[in-house]
């Protein structure tokens, strides 16, 4: 029977990368929001174009984040074999 160890390395890494997401996914819909009730300014398409990215951002740092902590409950570490 194998043994599954946590590492606890990476573990850490895929919580910094949700803790990062959760900063994008209040950021992103904040500055949208901005962007679309102030149409008449002249940085209207800039932040409009930022907030899109960064929207983004939280959904791709979302799936690496879940996914880095998933490698690191269930991927086999050990090499002894």
């Amino acid at each position: 029977m194998e043994e599954h160890k946590t590492d606890k390395n990476i573990l850490i890494k895929g919580l910094k990368k949700m803790g990062l997401s959760l900063t994008f996914m209040f950021l992103g819909p904040t500055l949208l929001y901005i962007a679309f009730s102030n149409k008449e300014k002249p940085l209207y398409i800039p932040l409009l174009i930022l907030s899109i990215i960064i929207c983004g951002l939280a959904i791709l740092f979302a799936f690496k984040g879940i996914q880095t902590i998933m490698n690191s409950l269930f991927r086999n570490n050990s090499n002894s074999n």
